[in-house]
Parts: structure tokens; C-alpha cells; sequence
């Protein structure tokens, strides 16, 4: 996953804004994982908008999707050295 900066580089890139606040909202200790639930996207969108506005709350739903990304590409690259290991193991991959 992206670190708080990384997502304000992101955003600024994107739309000229940082959204710092945004983003170390998503990721303040203690209640991350409530607020990267995606069953809530609906409801914390509405908040952002209210409260940040429309840009602002998609960035909220890119640092989540970025996030996403970053833990299936992790584990991507995990199951590729187990899939390596294994055929390594049984002769397959020198």
C-alpha cells in the first residue's frame, strides 16, 4: 500500500490537489482497517462530499482502490515465489 505521501503525490498529480488530510484520515492508526472497509464506501463518500467536496471524496475512493492494488500486487509477487520455489523443489525450474 502507498504511504500518505505517495497517495498526496498521486492526488496531486491527478487533480493539482494533495488531499493530505483525505489521506492520513483513511490511514490514521487506530482506524484504518474500519475505514478501508468497502462496505462503507457509500456512506464515508457522502461525508467526504459534504465536507470536502465531490474531488475529495473520489480521491478517497482512489486511496482505497491504490491501496487495493498494492496488496493484490503483493500478493502476486508472494504466490510467484511459492509457485517458484515448488517447481523448483521438484525439478521443474533450475
Amino acid at each position: 500500500m502507498p504511504s500518505i505521501d505517495k497517495h498526496v503525490e498521486i492526488s496531486k498529480k491527478r487533480t493539482g490537489q494533495p488531499y493530505r488530510e483525505i489521506h492520513e484520515w483513511v490511514d490514521e492508526p487506530g482506524y484504518k482497517d474500519e475505514r478501508h472497509d468497502i462496505t462503507q464506501i457509500p456512506d464515508t463518500f457522502q461525508m467526504m462530499k459534504e465536507q470536502y467536496g465531490e474531488e475529495a471524496a473520489r480521491e478517497y475512493v482512489q486511496h482505497l482502490a491504490d491501496d487495493l492494488k498494492g496488496k493484490f500486487d503483493h500478493l502476486m509477487e508472494d504466490v510467484q515465489v511459492l509457485i517458484d520455489k515448488n517447481l523448483t523443489y521438484f525439478g521443474a525450474l533450475k
